[in-house]
């Protein structure tokens, strides 16, 4: 899971290749055939492109919206709306077309689904039972198995199933109670910041953070 998303894995650092999906119908393979824009990269094969650094594909090979930044995301649709498909076609001023961080109702990126995600997991830790019953215990254990393998951002969510999974037994949920729970999310999202190069959070505060506000008052 990304906090800023995504997210936060090695493969975001990555550039990706797609296979260009050819929009020319059957009915017009009669017609001149266009020549084919030049890569000016031998290692990228005939048909393929570079994706612009930090999105990620999908399993079914397409990028993945919730698994890329909002930032990557414009530079994929930059780079699809400058493809050449007519010699006639007019380019048209940035300044007048308005970006997706222009609107506050477009679909999450890997940074916001990663904030409110990181937002609802603190929050059930705070809720959790100071100690839990053995009922309890394999319930929120069930959960974090299922949402390991369901969040929609699949490349986070098997980093972290697999996080989760570490031979030796250091990463498994601590459920006993809501302190150690707390705790073990804690260290979950630092796991996770670490990856992003980001500050790490102080587990001894996340109470303050996530269940009772800051001594200080702020949050009263």
């Amino acid at each position: 899971m990304s906090d800023s998303n995504n997210p936060g894995l090695d493969t975001q650092k990555h550039l990706f290749i797609y296979q260009q999906q050819q929009a020319t119908a059957s009915s017009s393979s009669t017609q001149q055939p266009s020549t084919p824009a030049s890569t000016k990269d031998d290692s990228v094969p005939a048909g393929m492109t570079k994706l612009p650094n930090g999105v990620i594909l999908d399993k079914d090979g397409k990028p993945c919206r919730l698994c890329t930044s909002a930032a990557s995301w414009r530079a994929l649709t930059k780079q699809a709306k400058s493809t050449p498909t007519t010699t006639a076609a007019a380019s048209t001023p940035s300044s007048t077309t308005p970006t997706t961080g222009s609107y506050t109702d477009c679909p999450p990126d890997s940074e916001a689904l990663g904030r409110s995600t990181w937002t609802f997991l603190h929050s059930l830790t705070a809720s959790y039972p100071v100690r839990a019953s053995n009922e309890q215990q394999s319930e929120m254990r069930t959960f974090l198995g299922i949402f390991s393998r369901l969040y929609p951002c699949w490349v986070c969510a098997d980093d972290f199933r697999n996080w989760m999974a570490e031979p030796s037994g250091a990463n498994e949920p601590r459920l006993n109670g809501r302190q150690e729970f707390g705790d073990w999310m804690c260290r979950a999202h630092n796991e996770v910041n670490r990856k992003l190069g980001k500050k790490e959070f102080d587990c001894r505060l996340w109470e303050e953070r996530w269940r009772t506000g800051w001594k200080d008052g702020r949050c009263d």
